[in-house]
């Protein structure tokens, strides 16, 4: 699925993370990064797999450079063309930098959490956004 500026606007303010006004940055002045990552499951159909790896996302809560974690299943929208509803979970992140989003990358909860919820995921596809 390929989202133009405006979809990203759109979703962004539906989960309350849409700058004031064009152009608008985090705090003192920087830029924030969005970092989306959507799941599709080895067995799509397992709830349990799928409660094990939101529970491993949660564990993220602990790394201090996230601004702020939404995890989340696709929602029970209209069908239209341009809805991927085909993944099982995403998460959505903020960070102050693009500095703080590779901190992130390299921590230890991070790093064990992919070694402890690797095996469920079939398939990651990952946004990255910086505010404009």
């Amino acid at each position: 699925m390929s989202l133009n500026r405006r979809h990203w606007i759109a979703l962004l303010a539906t989960l309350g993370l849409a700058p004031a006004a064009a152009g608008a940055a985090g705090p003192k002045g920087k830029r924030q990064l969005v970092h989306h990552v959507f799941f599709w499951l080895k067995n799509p159909g397992s709830a349990a797999d799928r409660d094990a790896l939101i529970a491993g996302l949660g564990t993220l809560r602990a790394i201090p450079v996230i601004r702020d974690l939404r995890i989340g299943v696709p929602a029970a929208t209209e069908d239209r063309s341009v809805v991927d509803s085909s993944y099982s979970v995403s998460e959505l992140m903020v960070f102050d930098s693009v500095a703080d989003q590779a901190r992130y990358q390299d921590h230890p909860v991070h790093q064990r959490f992919v070694a402890t919820c690797g095996h469920l995921w079939d398939r990651v596809v990952v946004y990255d956004s910086i505010d404009v």
